[in-house]
């Protein structure tokens, strides 16, 4: 039995949330806290498997409430999110900065015809983030010195400027990893970054606008048949695969999901493997499931660079763990690591003015 905690100010709201989760005969809803103070509380006293939590709430705020359980009694927390107004959205990604480890909309109501599929995504998202075994140095992976890289011996021995596009992909844990990792690239890095993050539906965009303004990196939602261009991250949109032809020309498309998932890690290490080959570099985050390992495998054969997060790291090895085991990473970094080898394969262009 799955033990929740749900954090809402809002009787009505909590009570709505607490019907659709106990639909599924494998969660129980053991409390409920009115404010973060409670849940904060409650969730050492308590040890909930899982905490969802809204963000707004009087005296502790969804945010500091995230910060301070895992400070001290880390769960794993789901946000659940009620507005889509732009500031919410910010205050949902510094919850995951804290350590949340999902986020999630919630569902409209009974009467609406999106309430069945944001239902069976909520459940679904608790029960997923059930099985994370977070820790307190999770919380502490974005402040992790920058001088924690590997020795130079460790770095990808190619020539700076053979690498023409870097693609990363993450799943759960991998919006706070992918920030650690862009907010120390060159803002004149001399190759873009198409970025595949798993998350639910509605939250990329924030996403997107959350890691632009934490990175020198120029950050935005891919379009279909743009060029992707050096210091640029072209973040996978909502529910769309993701590919990137020779000539670094992004392809958006609606093909049936692969490994469960669109966009799919698989169709865009795949097509870098064929189009791209030892001028790409294949970087394979935290998250569960295999998606992306044997693709990477495909790109170390096709001669790029081929990079997997190490496990202490990771919030959840099943990704970069399965892609260890079938040989595909020629490089296990951490996430710094990983900053420092994009940064020696791809490095900042030199605009001029004398030193």
């Amino acid at each position: 039995m799955i033990n929740v905690l749900i954090a809402n100010d809002s009787p009505t709201a909590a009570e709505f949330l607490k019907r659709i989760l106990s639909t599924d005969p494998e969660i129980s809803v053991t409390d409920v806290a009115r404010n973060g103070l409670e849940a904060a509380n409650m969730a050492g006293r308590k040890r909930p498997d899982v905490i969802a939590m809204d963000i707004h709430m009087p005296g502790l705020d969804g945010f500091e409430a995230t910060r301070r359980i895992m400070e001290n009694t880390p769960v794993p927390i789901v946000i659940v999110a009620g507005s889509s107004s732009g500031d919410n959205e910010i205050m949902v990604f510094k919850a995951v900065q804290a350590g949340a480890v999902a986020c999630v909309r919630a569902p409209s109501g009974f009467s609406s015809p999106e309430h069945a599929p944001e239902a069976a995504e909520l459940v679904k998202t608790i029960k997923a983030m059930s099985e994370v075994k977070v820790i307190r140095r999770w919380h502490d992976l974005a402040r992790r010195p920058a001088a924690a890289v590997p020795a130079p011996g460790q770095l990808p021995k190619l020539q700076p400027g053979m690498i023409q596009l870097v693609a990363m992909g993450a799943s759960t844990g991998g919006p706070q990893v992918l920030q650690s990792i862009l907010s120390r690239l060159p803002a004149g890095l001399s190759a873009p970054v198409v970025v595949v993050q798993h998350m639910s539906p509605g939250f990329i965009k924030s996403f997107a606008r959350w890691l632009d303004g934490s990175t020198p990196l120029k950050v935005t939602i891919a379009a279909h048949g743009e060029t992707a261009l050096p210091g640029h991250v072209y973040v996978a949109p909502d529910g769309r695969h993701i590919a990137v032809r020779a000539g670094a020309e992004i392809q958006l498309t609606d093909d049936e999901p692969e490994n469960g998932m669109r966009p799919s890690v698989s169709r865009l290490f795949r097509s870098l493997a064929g189009n791209l080959g030892e001028h790409s570099a294949g970087i394979l985050l935290t998250g569960m499931g295999e998606d992306g390992a044997m693709e990477l495998k495909n790109m170390r054969d096709a001669g790029a660079v081929t990079i997997a997060q190490d496990s202490e790291s990771s919030l959840i090895y099943g990704m970069p763990g399965a892609a260890v085991k079938a040989g595909a990473a020629a490089y296990v970094l951490s996430p710094a690591g990983i900053a420092a080898a994009i940064s020696a394969l791809a490095p900042a262009k030199i605009t001029g003015g004398a030193l």
